[in-house]
Protein backbone atom coordinates (compact mmCIF):
# COMPACT_ATOMS: atom_id res chain seq x y z
CA UNK A 1 0.00 0.00 0.00
CA UNK A 2 1.28 3.53 -1.05
CA UNK A 3 1.98 6.47 1.87
CA UNK A 4 -1.30 7.55 3.34
CA UNK A 5 0.13 11.13 1.74
CA UNK A 6 -0.29 9.63 -1.75
CA UNK A 7 -2.68 7.73 -2.04
CA UNK A 8 -4.06 5.83 -5.45
CA UNK A 9 -7.89 6.76 -5.70
CA UNK A 10 -10.16 5.35 -7.80
CA UNK A 11 -13.84 6.36 -8.15
CA UNK A 12 -16.54 3.78 -9.33
CA UNK A 13 -19.70 4.78 -10.60
CA UNK A 14 -22.45 2.55 -11.78
CA UNK A 15 -25.35 4.71 -12.53
CA UNK A 16 -26.28 8.06 -14.08
CA UNK A 17 -26.22 9.70 -10.31
CA UNK A 18 -23.29 8.43 -9.80
CA UNK A 19 -21.17 9.20 -12.77
CA UNK A 20 -22.66 12.79 -11.63
CA UNK A 21 -21.44 12.58 -8.61
CA UNK A 22 -18.24 11.05 -9.87
CA UNK A 23 -17.42 14.16 -11.93
CA UNK A 24 -17.77 16.59 -8.79
CA UNK A 25 -15.84 14.39 -6.78
CA UNK A 26 -13.11 14.18 -9.50
CA UNK A 27 -12.79 17.87 -9.53
CA UNK A 28 -11.53 18.08 -5.72
CA UNK A 29 -9.64 14.91 -6.37
CA UNK A 30 -7.00 15.31 -9.31
CA UNK A 31 -5.03 12.49 -7.75
CA UNK A 32 -8.37 9.93 -8.63
CA UNK A 33 -8.82 8.22 -11.40
CA UNK A 34 -12.63 7.23 -12.68
CA UNK A 35 -13.97 3.44 -13.74
CA UNK A 36 -17.44 4.08 -14.42
CA UNK A 37 -19.96 2.03 -16.45
CA UNK A 38 -19.51 2.06 -20.35
CA UNK A 39 -23.26 2.74 -21.25
CA UNK A 40 -22.17 6.04 -19.69
CA UNK A 41 -19.04 7.30 -21.74
CA UNK A 42 -21.23 10.15 -23.77
CA UNK A 43 -21.86 11.40 -20.52
CA UNK A 44 -18.84 11.82 -18.90
CA UNK A 45 -17.97 15.15 -18.81
CA UNK A 46 -14.10 16.37 -19.77
CA UNK A 47 -12.33 15.76 -16.68
CA UNK A 48 -8.35 15.60 -16.76
CA UNK A 49 -8.77 12.90 -14.06
CA UNK A 50 -7.95 9.28 -16.06
CA UNK A 51 -10.91 7.83 -16.71
CA UNK A 52 -11.77 3.61 -17.35
CA UNK A 53 -14.72 1.91 -18.62
CA UNK A 54 -16.07 -1.51 -17.99
CA UNK A 55 -18.35 -3.35 -20.33
CA UNK A 56 -18.55 -6.78 -18.31
CA UNK A 57 -19.79 -7.34 -14.60
CA UNK A 58 -18.38 -4.88 -11.96
CA UNK A 59 -17.34 -7.97 -9.77
CA UNK A 60 -14.82 -8.85 -12.39
CA UNK A 61 -13.27 -5.36 -11.89
CA UNK A 62 -12.89 -5.43 -7.93
CA UNK A 63 -9.87 -7.72 -7.50
CA UNK A 64 -7.57 -5.40 -10.08
CA UNK A 65 -9.26 -2.45 -7.99
CA UNK A 66 -7.59 -3.92 -5.00
CA UNK A 67 -4.39 -4.54 -6.01
CA UNK A 68 -4.17 -0.99 -7.93
CA UNK A 69 -5.81 0.90 -5.75
CA UNK A 70 -5.32 2.74 -1.88
CA UNK A 71 -8.64 3.99 -1.28
CA UNK A 72 -11.70 2.87 -3.41
CA UNK A 73 -14.69 5.38 -3.53
CA UNK A 74 -18.05 3.45 -4.73
CA UNK A 75 -21.10 5.01 -5.82
CA UNK A 76 -22.80 1.65 -5.52
CA UNK A 77 -25.35 0.35 -2.68
CA UNK A 78 -23.78 -0.81 0.40
CA UNK A 79 -25.06 -3.74 0.16
CA UNK A 80 -24.03 -4.58 -3.25
CA UNK A 81 -20.25 -3.36 -1.99
CA UNK A 82 -20.51 -5.46 0.62
CA UNK A 83 -20.87 -8.73 -1.58
CA UNK A 84 -18.53 -7.24 -4.83
CA UNK A 85 -15.49 -6.95 -2.04
CA UNK A 86 -15.90 -9.65 0.16
CA UNK A 87 -14.03 -12.58 -1.86
CA UNK A 88 -11.32 -10.40 -2.06
CA UNK A 89 -10.64 -9.13 2.15
CA UNK A 90 -7.46 -10.45 3.25
CA UNK A 91 -6.64 -8.13 6.53
CA UNK A 92 -6.47 -4.62 7.28
CA UNK A 93 -3.05 -3.97 7.05
CA UNK A 94 -3.19 -4.66 2.88
CA UNK A 95 -6.83 -4.12 1.90
CA UNK A 96 -7.74 -0.71 0.80
CA UNK A 97 -9.91 1.78 2.21
CA UNK A 98 -13.29 1.46 0.92
CA UNK A 99 -16.18 4.40 1.20
CA UNK A 100 -19.99 4.27 0.19
CA UNK A 101 -21.71 6.96 -1.23
CA UNK A 102 -25.61 6.41 -1.86
CA UNK A 103 -26.68 7.36 -5.25
CA UNK A 104 -27.95 10.86 -3.97
CA UNK A 105 -25.29 11.77 -2.54
CA UNK A 106 -26.29 12.40 1.02
CA UNK A 107 -23.69 9.76 3.39
CA UNK A 108 -19.99 8.94 2.71
CA UNK A 109 -19.45 5.46 4.76
CA UNK A 110 -16.07 4.13 5.56
CA UNK A 111 -16.68 0.51 4.70
CA UNK A 112 -13.29 -0.91 5.39
CA UNK A 113 -10.36 -0.08 6.46
CA UNK A 114 -11.31 2.98 8.38
CA UNK A 115 -7.93 3.49 10.49
CA UNK A 116 -4.67 1.97 8.73
CA UNK A 117 -6.17 2.16 5.05
CA UNK A 118 -7.39 5.94 5.83
CA UNK A 119 -10.64 5.27 4.76
CA UNK A 120 -11.99 7.11 7.56
CA UNK A 121 -10.39 10.60 6.91
CA UNK A 122 -11.12 9.84 3.12
CA UNK A 123 -14.97 9.49 3.56
CA UNK A 124 -14.64 13.28 5.93
CA UNK A 125 -12.71 14.72 2.57
CA UNK A 126 -15.79 13.34 0.45
CA UNK A 127 -18.20 14.10 2.58
CA UNK A 128 -16.84 17.50 2.41
CA UNK A 129 -17.12 17.71 -0.99
CA UNK A 130 -20.13 16.72 -1.71
CA UNK A 131 -21.79 18.43 1.74
CA UNK A 132 -22.40 15.13 2.83
CA UNK A 133 -22.22 13.33 6.37
CA UNK A 134 -19.56 11.07 6.54
CA UNK A 135 -20.73 7.92 8.66
CA UNK A 136 -17.75 6.97 10.94
CA UNK A 137 -18.34 4.15 13.31
CA UNK A 138 -14.91 3.51 14.72
CA UNK A 139 -14.65 3.84 18.02
CA UNK A 140 -12.11 6.00 18.51
CA UNK A 141 -13.32 8.68 16.56
CA UNK A 142 -16.74 8.40 18.19
CA UNK A 143 -15.52 8.60 21.07
CA UNK A 144 -12.61 11.53 19.72
CA UNK A 145 -10.05 9.31 21.67
CA UNK A 146 -6.28 8.24 20.79
CA UNK A 147 -6.64 5.51 17.70
CA UNK A 148 -4.11 3.54 18.93
CA UNK A 149 -3.16 1.38 15.65
CA UNK A 150 -2.07 4.61 13.94
CA UNK A 151 -1.32 7.33 16.23
CA UNK A 152 1.37 9.17 15.05
CA UNK A 153 1.45 8.00 11.23
CA UNK A 154 1.61 11.18 9.95
CA UNK A 155 4.59 11.91 11.70
CA UNK A 156 6.45 9.09 10.63
CA UNK A 157 6.15 7.08 14.08
CA UNK A 158 6.11 2.96 13.88
CA UNK A 159 3.97 1.24 16.45
CA UNK A 160 5.66 -1.74 17.75
CA UNK A 161 3.75 -3.84 19.45
CA UNK A 162 2.40 -7.73 19.35
CA UNK A 163 -1.21 -7.23 17.86
CA UNK A 164 -3.16 -8.45 20.62
CA UNK A 165 -1.47 -5.59 22.82
CA UNK A 166 -2.52 -3.16 19.59
CA UNK A 167 -6.26 -4.90 20.56
CA UNK A 168 -6.27 -5.20 24.02
CA UNK A 169 -5.18 -1.69 24.53
CA UNK A 170 -7.51 -0.11 22.21
CA UNK A 171 -10.24 -1.43 24.12
CA UNK A 172 -8.83 -0.08 27.48
CA UNK A 173 -8.58 3.39 25.27
CA UNK A 174 -12.29 3.78 23.92
CA UNK A 175 -13.78 2.28 27.36
CA UNK A 176 -12.18 5.50 29.32
CA UNK A 177 -9.77 3.64 31.30
CA UNK A 178 -6.67 4.90 32.85
CA UNK A 179 -4.22 5.16 30.20
CA UNK A 180 -0.55 6.18 30.65
CA UNK A 181 0.95 7.94 27.70
CA UNK A 182 4.94 8.31 28.16
CA UNK A 183 6.62 10.68 25.48
CA UNK A 184 10.47 10.37 25.61
CA UNK A 185 10.96 11.30 22.31
CA UNK A 186 9.21 12.40 19.00
CA UNK A 187 7.28 15.81 18.25
CA UNK A 188 4.84 17.00 20.65
CA UNK A 189 1.95 17.89 18.11
CA UNK A 190 0.62 14.01 18.03
CA UNK A 191 -2.91 15.47 19.51
CA UNK A 192 -4.80 16.52 16.07
CA UNK A 193 -8.26 16.06 17.18
CA UNK A 194 -10.00 19.84 17.81
CA UNK A 195 -11.00 18.37 21.08
CA UNK A 196 -9.39 18.41 23.90
CA UNK A 197 -7.46 15.33 25.14
CA UNK A 198 -9.93 12.59 26.81
CA UNK A 199 -9.08 12.96 30.86
CA UNK A 200 -8.58 9.05 31.50
CA UNK A 201 -5.07 9.81 28.78
CA UNK A 202 -2.66 10.89 31.40
CA UNK A 203 0.83 12.40 30.44
CA UNK A 204 4.13 11.46 31.53
CA UNK A 205 7.88 12.90 30.04
CA UNK A 206 9.32 9.51 31.48
CA UNK A 207 8.60 5.16 32.13
CA UNK A 208 10.16 5.42 35.58
CA UNK A 209 7.50 8.35 36.87
CA UNK A 210 4.47 5.58 35.76
CA UNK A 211 3.05 3.95 38.60
CA UNK A 212 2.18 1.00 36.14
CA UNK A 213 -0.42 -0.58 38.99
CA UNK A 214 -2.67 2.81 38.39
CA UNK A 215 -2.69 2.41 34.86
CA UNK A 216 -4.75 -0.27 32.49
CA UNK A 217 -2.38 0.33 29.77
CA UNK A 218 0.74 2.24 28.63
CA UNK A 219 1.30 4.07 25.47
CA UNK A 220 4.98 4.70 25.13
CA UNK A 221 6.83 7.17 22.48
CA UNK A 222 10.28 6.27 22.65
CA UNK A 223 13.79 5.27 21.19
CA UNK A 224 15.15 3.24 24.03
CA UNK A 225 15.84 -0.63 23.69
CA UNK A 226 12.71 -2.02 25.00
CA UNK A 227 14.07 -5.68 26.38
CA UNK A 228 11.59 -8.49 27.17
CA UNK A 229 10.80 -7.29 31.25
CA UNK A 230 9.10 -4.96 29.70
CA UNK A 231 6.43 -6.61 27.77
CA UNK A 232 6.35 -9.57 30.67
CA UNK A 233 5.58 -6.71 33.11
CA UNK A 234 3.10 -5.31 30.95
CA UNK A 235 1.55 -8.38 29.09
CA UNK A 236 -1.07 -6.76 26.84
CA UNK A 237 -0.84 -3.60 27.99
CA UNK A 238 1.75 -2.02 26.45
CA UNK A 239 2.13 -0.61 22.84
CA UNK A 240 5.36 1.62 21.74
CA UNK A 241 6.10 4.00 19.03
CA UNK A 242 9.26 4.62 17.29
CA UNK A 243 9.84 8.07 16.11
CA UNK A 244 11.95 9.37 13.61
CA UNK A 245 15.72 10.74 14.70
CA UNK A 246 15.98 14.51 14.80
CA UNK A 247 12.01 14.04 15.68
CA UNK A 248 11.78 16.08 19.16
CA UNK A 249 10.36 19.26 18.70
Amino acid sequence: MNSPNNPRVVIVAITRHGVKLAARLAQDLPEAELLIAEKFTTETPALSNPKRFYSGALRDEIGGLFEQFDQIIFLVSLGAVVRLIAPHLRNKEVDPGITVVDDAGEFAIPVLSGHVGGANAYAQRVADILDARAVVTTASDVGKTIPVDILGRELDWQVEAPKINITRVSAHVVNGEMIAFVQEHGARQWWTRTTALPPNIHLFDDINAVDLNKFRAVLWVTRRVIDSEWWLRLPERLVVYRPPLGQDK
